[in-house]
């Protein structure tokens, strides 16, 4: 089944229309607030932002508030799920009408624990895959939740070790690729390949700052942003002792194949095909 719907998954610190920033003073395409403002096509489209994951939800709501009235969004709210919400027909409701929902930032964690099998998880499915024009986007965690596996912790090392990762499951919303962000600032390399040597048939998705990916068709991501996404394919590997490593020691892998996806560049999950921008 092709999902009617799309996924915008951003790599986390999307320009909030910061002073000072970095990549405005650095990269001649930054354009400020680009990320956030694909979130609806009109100002009637309902937004509902989840802050579960944030151990400081009010303070996500403070920001977001912010910067959508900013922007001129008109029609948005915010839900902090615990378990009585859950099961809240007012909340059902609430997900139910809304064009566009966004996971902000925090603990992944957080929101598949609390989300995972739910009858808002299956909605969030039955809308994605049903309804043409529906959004879910999520920023840092929130992209990270989306995937049917996901990187629950991990350790930045100077090596893989076989004992310094665990993966677990998400959402469930695409099945083919598992999500890190932060990924050049925070050098995550190390945990994402070592995350799809060990589901050689997912893709990485390394998203930077300020970047994201739309994902339409359930397969076709297009780059947005300041920064690069890496993707990383371990399908093609010859020699890996991943399998046979013994704790603590580090893993290798011959033939890990990256992509590098900066504003523009599209790639289909799929079969591979990488379009690249047209100067």
């Amino acid at each position: 089944m092709i999902p009617k719907g799309k996924l915008l998954i951003i790599g986390g610190k999307e320009d909030k229309d910061e002073p000072d920033s970095e990549m405005e003073k650095m990269n001649r395409d930054f354009i400020p607030q680009e990320i956030l403002k694909l979130l609806i096509k009109s100002n009637d489209d309902r937004i509902e932002v989840i802050t579960t994951a944030s151990s400081e939800p009010e303070s996500m709501v403070k920001t977001y508030n912010n910067i959508f009235n900013e922007i001129g969004f008109t029609n948005f709210d915010f839900l902090h799920f615990c378990e009585q919400q859950l099961h809240s027909d007012h909340y059902f409701k609430r997900i139910e009408a809304a064009k566009t929902v966004f996971f902000t930032g925090g603990d992944q964690n957080k929101i598949c624990d609390e989300l995972r099998q739910t009858a808002i998880s299956d909605l969030l499915v039955q809308k994605y895959n049903n309804d043409e024009g529906f959004l879910i986007a999520g920023t840092s965690a929130g992209a990270m939740c989306m995937p049917k596996i996901i990187i629950s912790q991990a350790v930045n090392g100077e090596a893989m070790l076989d004992c310094d990762i665990k993966l677990d499951y998400g959402l469930g919303l695409i099945d083919n690729c598992i999500i890190d962000t932060h990924f050049i600032h925070r050098g995550r390399f190390g945990r994402l390949t070592h995350s799809v040597i060990l589901h050689p048939d997912h893709w990485g998705i390394g998203l930077g700052e300020d970047t994201a990916l739309v994902i339409h068709d359930g397969n076709i991501a297009k780059c947005i942003g300041s920064g690069m996404v890496i993707m990383i394919c371990a399908q093609d590997i010859l020699q890996t002792n991943s399998q046979t490593v013994k704790h603590g020691e580090p893993i290798y892998a011959e033939n890990l194949k990256v992509h590098i996806l900066t504003d523009g560049c599209s790639i289909n999950f799929k079969n591979g095909d990488f379009k690249a921008v047209i100067q």
